[in-house]
């Protein structure tokens, strides 16, 4: 049996006329068995793209334009850029339709939320406050806690219920699109993941998992989930080895 196929979304075009991606991501999805390939947002015929892959990891990145889910565009919305934004949605809807595991990250979470009609938080510290910090200064990493829901699939495939998440966003999703339920908080209730029944082959998170995955066995569990998805596989072996606590 070769190989799944797995594509990762880069960032957007740069101002070197560049497209980039953060080598851990890749490095994880290689570690997990898999073949990784970067899709970037200039890429046509997504129908013909989706055929070929054997799974999608939906990355980081800035911020979705609020106009797509009729939001406020505040002052500390940065990073917008159209072609990412219409690429990744219509990539997002796409690839949930015809079921193809499907690994959203931070940004991630965000597009498929806005794409299946749900909205975003603009600004977590407006509406939350600070007494938790999902981004440090300069956007820096940060840690914090996250509970994670005993019976969902996120505690299955972690092989636990609370651990600390490396983070540094300022968004996140507010009204889970329809069918979705919330299954991760941090402990001011900022959503920290959603799941969806329709969906099954989905992991949809705000952390960065591949920031301390290669360390970290839980979070390289979430890329390993992807790629035996990918490869026909069921994710129940992945748990054997480690309740849930």
């Amino acid at each position: 049996m070769t190989n799944p196929l797995i594509g990762l979304t880069s960032y957007h075009r740069n101002e070197e006329d560049r497209f980039t991606l953060p080598a851990n991501y890749l490095a994880e999805i290689e570690r997990a068995g898999a073949i990784s390939v970067v899709v970037t947002p200039q890429t046509q015929n997504l129908s013909e793209l989706l055929q070929k892959l054997d799974g999608l990891i939906l990355t980081g990145g800035a911020d979705v334009d609020p106009a797509n889910y009729a939001g406020e565009h505040k002052q500390e919305v940065y990073g917008v850029n159209p072609e990412r934004d219409r690429f990744e949605l219509e990539l997002a809807t796409l690839a949930l339709k015809v079921d193809i595991p499907t690994m959203a990250i931070c940004r991630g979470i965000q597009v498929v939320n806005v794409a299946l009609g749900g909205t975003l938080v603009e600004h977590i510290p407006d509406e939350y406050g600070e007494t938790v910090a999902h981004r440090g200064e300069n956007f820096n990493k940060v840690m914090h806690p996250v509970a994670i829901e005993p019976d969902s699939k996120l505690a299955q495939i972690l092989g636990l219920t609370q651990f600390n998440c490396p983070s540094f966003h300022h968004q996140s999703v507010r009204k889970p699109a329809e069918g979705f339920r919330v299954v991760a908080q941090s402990a001011d209730g900022v959503i920290e993941a959603i799941e969806s029944e329709q969906h099954p082959k989905l992991i949809a998170v705000q952390w960065h998992p591949e920031y301390t995955a290669q360390t970290d066995r839980s979070q390289h569990r979430l890329f390993a989930a992807l790629v035996a998805w990918a490869s026909g596989k069921d994710i129940d072996e992945l748990s054997e080895d480690k309740q849930v606590t």
